[in-house]
C-alpha cells in the first residue's frame, strides 16, 4: 500500500473525528508501510492484527513486559517516549510516526521526517473512541475485516468480565509517585467494567497544570472514601524510579493505622493491590493492552 493511498484513506477517516489528526505530510512516497509508534497501545493493537512486521521502530527503554518480543533487533530503538532520536528515526524512512500527548514537543521535529499521527483518544465514550482509534489504524492497512473481528472478539470478552465483577464491591483507582497518591480515571474500570468508585472527600480539590488536572490525595483521604478494593498504579516503579517504588507493606500498615486512629475499622479496604506498572501507566488504548487491564482487574477484585 502507498503512502498517497494511506493519506487518502486516513483523510476520509479523520474528518469526522478530532482524533488521529494528520499532523504533516512527507515530502517523498515510501514503497511500503513503515511505521515508527512511540506509542505501545499501538503497537498491541498491530501486533494483535498480524502486522507486527510494519513496526520498524520503537522506544525500547520502558518497554511493557507484554511486548517483549519487541525487543528484538529486527526492530530499531526510536529513543524515549519523551526524547525521541530523531536520527534514528530518519534513517528508518518510515511512512508513518505515531505519537501521544507524550511526544509533542517532538511533534514538529517528527513531522519533517514523515506524516505524524496523533493517536491520543478523544474525551467522551471510551468504546466509541477506541474502537475508532483502531479502525483508523487497521482500515488503511488493508486490515478493516480483523479490525472488525478483533473488537468483537474482545467486546464480547469485556462483557464477560464485567458480568463476573458486576455489583460486587466499589474500586479506587490511584497512582502513586514517590510516596505520594492521586486520583486515577479509568474508562477501562468505570465504563468496561461497570464498577462503582467510592466518593472523594469534600475536602479533596483538584489541581489543573496546563490542560492536565490532579487530584492529591493523602492516606487519610484513601482511608476515609473506605473503598472495598484500592488499586494502585506504581509511577515510579513504571519509569524506573526503584528506589522511590511503592512499599506495598508499609502502605497497608499505614491505612491500618490510620484507620484505627480514626475508629473505622468497621470500614475496613479489604483488598490492595498493585497493577502491573509499565501496563497501565505507559501503554493502554490497544487491542492487546485494553483485554490485560481489564483481566487484571478482574483477578484483583475477587
Amino acid at each position: 500500500m502507498t503512502l498517497k493511498h494511506w493519506l487518502g484513506a486516513s483523510a476520509l477517516l479523520l474528518g469526522s473525528v478530532t482524533t488521529g489528526a494528520v499532523l504533516a505530510q512527507a515530502s517523498t512516497e515510501t514503497p511500503s508501510d513503515r511505521i515508527v509508534s512511540y506509542d505501545f497501545g499501538s503497537v498491541d493493537t498491530l501486533h494483535q492484527l498480524g502486522l507486527s512486521g510494519l513496526v520498524v521502530g520503537l522506544p525500547k527503554h520502558g518497554l511493557p513486559q507484554y511486548l517483549e518480543a519487541f525487543k528484538a533487533h529486527s526492530y530499531i530503538d526510536a529513543g524515549g517516549l519523551k526524547s525521541p532520536d530523531l536520527a534514528a528515526v530518519e534513517q528508518l524512512s518510515p511512512s508513518q510516526i505515531l505519537i501521544t500527548g507524550r511526544q509533542s514537543g517532538q511533534q514538529e521535529a517528527l513531522a519533517q521526517i514523515a506524516p505524524v499521527t496523533d493517536v491520543s483518544l478523544p474525551e467522551g465514550d471510551y468504546w466509541t473512541a477506541f474502537s475508532t482509534q483502531v479502525h483508523q489504524l487497521a482500515d488503511p492497512l488493508n486490515a478493516k475485516a480483523q479490525a472488525t473481528d478483533a473488537l468483537a472478539n474482545l467486546h464480547q470478552h469485556l462483557d464477560q468480565l464485567k458480568q463476573q465483577v458486576s455489583g460486587q464491591k466499589t474500586v479506587l483507582l490511584v497512582t502513586h509517585n514517590d510516596g505520594h497518591f492521586g486520583l486515577r480515571q479509568s474508562p477501562i474500570i468505570s465504563e468496561l467494567l461497570g464498577l462503582k468508585s467510592p466518593s472523594l472527600p469534600d475536602d479533596v480539590k483538584s489541581i489543573k497544570r496546563g490542560s492536565r488536572v490532579f487530584t492529591p490525595l493523602t492516606i487519610a483521604n484513601i482511608t476515609q472514601m473506605a473503598p472495598d478494593v484500592l488499586l494502585v498504579v506504581d509511577r515510579s516503579a513504571a519509569i524506573g524510579q526503584t528506589d522511590q517504588a511503592l512499599n506495598l507493606a508499609q502502605l497497608k500498615q499505614q491505612l491500618a493505622d490510620q484507620q484505627s486512629q480514626t475508629g473505622q475499622a468497621a470500614n475496613t479496604i479489604t483488598q490492595v493491590k498493585v497493577l502491573t506498572p509499565k501496563l497501565w501507566y505507559l501503554s493502554g488504548n490497544g487491542l492487546e493492552s485494553v483485554r490485560l487491564q481489564a483481566e487484571e482487574v478482574a483477578k484483583a477484585i475477587e
